[in-house]
């Protein structure tokens, strides 16, 4: 079990931390208890937060509505839910 995630039924709670302006978007391992993702989008009006959510809905192939930024609107660190997904988020980890 790892700490940057967290499994309730078919909810997964994710806590990433998200560093804007990248040159593109990806995961990029562990930062201490979370997972890192570089975005390219800039972190402007809401963008960089699009952005992720985009990404992590076609990262773990799920529709936009069922994921939602729940803490961390304006920080890097960030908590992100995701509904029904069946892709084990250990398996990001994996290169």
């Amino acid at each position: 079990m790892s700490d940057w995630y967290r499994r309730d039924g078919d909810t997964l709670s994710l806590t990433l931390h998200v560093q804007p302006g990248a040159k593109r978007t990806e995961i990029s391992g562990l930062h201490g208890e979370a997972l890192k993702i570089r975005l390219a989008a800039p972190p402007i009006e809401g963008r960089a937060n699009e952005a992720l959510l985009r990404f992590i809905a076609d990262t773990f192939d799920v529709p936009l509505r069922q994921v939602e930024l729940k803490q961390g609107g304006q920080s890097r660190h960030k908590v992100v839910v995701v509904t029904g997904s069946k892709i084990a988020p250990e398996s990001l980890l994996i290169e």
